[in-house]
C-alpha cells in the first residue's frame, strides 16, 4: 500500500487529527504540511507540519508514516530530523508524529532514541485500533487502513453514517475511496462507489440524510394540516415539528379525516403530543 500521499490526503483534508494525536497542542492550531528535502545527507522527510500564526508554544511537527519492515528507519528519521534543524536554524520546539503499522515492525534498534521516543515522539500503532470500539471519525479514518478487506466495506459505511452534515459527508467519502483504493488496488474508484453501495446504504442512513428527510417530512405534514384544519398556531407548529419520522408518518395517516383544528388537537392529545 502507497501510504506517503494518502496520509498527506488525511491531515491535509482532517487537519482536527494533529490535535487529536498529539493532546498538548492547542485545538484550533494549523499548518502548513510540505515534504522538504534535507540537502546536506538527502534525506526526505515524509511530511513537516510547521505552525501557522504566532504562537510560539505550537512545536514543528515531523510526521512520518511507516507500514513495513526498515531497520534502518529510526536512524534514518532522527537523521533527517536533526539535519533539518541544523540546515534551517530552527529555534521552534519540536515533536515527532510516527504512524505505524503494529508493534512487531523491525524498525531498527530503538536504544539510542528511546529517550526520544518516550517524551518527544508519538507513536500510534494503527493495529491497536482493531480492537477499539466508539472511536472519533478521524481515528475510525486510521482503523481503515489496517481493517481486514472482508470487513473494510462494513467499517466504512459506519464512518459515513456518522456524518453530521453533508460537508462533512463529502470529505470522509473522499478519503474514504482514497483508503479504499489503496486496500483494493485492482478496482475502479467506481467499483469502489458500488462496493460501498453509496446511493442506496451510505447517503440515506446518514445523520445529515435523516434530518433533511425529517425537515422534507414536518414541511409536507404542516402544508396538508393547513389545508384541512386552516392555519396552525405557533405552538401547534412546534409541537409537529418536534415529533420523529415514524410519528410524523403517523400524523400523515391520520390528518386524511381530520375536519378542522379540533381534530388536530385531540389526535395529539390522544397520543401525548404535549
Amino acid at each position: 500500500m502507497k501510504t506517503d500521499k494518502l496520509f498527506y490526503r488525511i491531515f491535509l483534508n482532517q487537519p482536527s487529527l494533529i490535535w487529536e494525536l498529539l493532546p498538548e497542542i492547542p485545538e484550533g492550531s494549523q499548518f502548513d504540511y510540505k515534504a522538504p528535502v534535507v540537502k546536506e545527507k538527502e534525506f526526505r522527510l515524509d511530511g513537516l507540519l510547521t505552525p501557522l500564526g504566532n504562537n510560539d508554544n505550537v512545536p514543528l511537527v515531523f510526521l512520518e508514516a511507516q507500514m513495513q519492515n526498515d531497520s534502518e528507519f529510526y536512524s534514518r528519521y532522527f537523521g533527517g530530523i536533526f539535519v533539518y534543524i541544523h540546515q534551517y536554524k530552527v529555534k521552534r520546539n519540536w515533536r515527532g508524529l510516527l504512524i505505524l503499522n503494529d508493534r512487531n515492525q523491525d524498525l531498527g534498534i530503538e536504544k539510542p532514541y528511546q529517550d526520544l521516543l518516550d517524551n518527544r515522539v508519538q507513536r500510534l500503532f494503527l493495529s491497536d485500533l482493531l480492537s477499539q470500539e466508539n472511536l472519533s471519525p478521524n481515528l475510525a479514518l486510521l482503523k481503515l487502513i489496517v481493517t481486514p478487506e472482508n470487513q473494510a466495506v462494513s467499517e466504512a459505511n459506519r464512518i459515513l453514517e456518522s456524518a453530521e452534515n453533508q460537508a462533512q459527508f463529502n470529505l470522509r467519502l473522499d478519503l474514504i475511496e482514497a483508503i479504499l483504493v489503496n486496500k483494493f488496488p485492482k478496482l475502479s474508484i467506481e467499483e469502489i462507489q458500488k462496493m460501498i453501495n453509496l446511493r442506496e446504504a451510505d447517503v440515506t442512513q446518514t445523520r445529515f440524510y435523516q434530518q433533511v428527510l425529517q425537515i422534507g417530512e414536518v414541511n409536507m405534514v404542516i402544508r396538508l394540516l393547513t389545508r384541512r384544519c386552516g392555519n396552525l398556531s405557533n405552538d401547534l407548529q412546534a409541537k409537529v415539528r418536534s415529533m420523529s419520522i415514524p410519528q410524523l408518518e403517523s400524523l400523515g395517516e391520520a390528518l386524511l379525516d381530520f375536519k378542522g383544528i379540533e381534530d388536530l388537537e385531540n389526535w395529539l392529545n390522544d397520543n401525548d403530543r404535549t
